[in-house]
């Protein structure tokens, strides 16, 4: 069973396993774990995984980080773990920032065991960046994610390679976004022009006053591959 394979028969499992894992430790076994099995890594072997990976922060000594993976014995990839459906927020993400930047490890992987999102230093070398390069929900994998999901593995895990890609989807991500936000802008330029072009207001009335607020609009992005 190639990888992909196991990535898929998980992600059938999380339905049967979501009511087991409403703790931290819940996750990590029945998903973490598995993940972490799927991209080759053998999890009971501390010369490529190590649990509660050490990772001193400033005058804050014994900090761990959930998981760190292992190349010549040192940690590549650091894991911050939360219980199945716990918000991947800034809070989170920033624990995870004072632990990457003690480490060798050029990435870092925050999850619920569902949902991941992948960090590096693009921005300051050994700072781990705001903002993931790579999101995906495991539930919802296509061939894309699953390219880059590939190329975290054991067997095909190239830091420069990695390195490369991320930069690629970010520039990517922050056209999306910037393409998005214009396109919004429009629309509601579009609007407003309707909505003046009506002239159906009272000439002593100001069409702001009755004109109706028109609710914030929240956008979510996600890397599309």
């Amino acid at each position: 069973m190639d990888m992909i394979d196991k990535l898929r028969e998980l992600a059938a499992r999380v339905e049967r396993v979501r009511s087991r894992c409403v703790t931290e430790e819940g996750t990590k076994n029945a998903l973490v774990m598995p993940f972490i099995q799927a991209l080759g890594y053998d999890v009971f072997d501390p010369l490529q995984v190590v649990p509660e990976f050490t990772a001193d922060v400033g005058i804050k000594k014994g900090e761990k980080v959930d998981y760190a993976l292992l190349r010549d014995d040192k940690p590549i990839i650091l894991f911050e773990c939360k219980a199945l459906g716990a918000k991947l927020d800034e809070s989170k993400s920033s624990q995870l920032h004072r632990y990457f930047h003690t480490t060798s490890a050029r990435f870092a992987i925050l999850t619920d065991g569902v949902h991941y999102k992948l960090f590096t230093d693009l921005e300051s070398p050994n700072l781990m960046d705001a903002r993931p390069f790579l999101e995906f929900d495991l539930t919802r994998i296509d061939d894309r994610t699953a390219n880059e999901i590939k190329k975290f593995s054991r067997e095909l895990f190239d830091v420069d390679q990695i390195l490369s890609s991320a930069s690629t989807l970010k520039y990517v991500k922050g056209i999306r976004q910037s393409q998005g936000l214009l396109l919004l802008g429009l629309r509601e330029r579009s609007a407003a022009k309707e909505l003046d072009d009506d002239n159906n207001y009272p000439k002593d009335v100001d069409p702001q006053v009755i004109r109706p607020e028109r609710p914030q609009q929240h956008i979510q992005w996600r890397t599309a591959l």
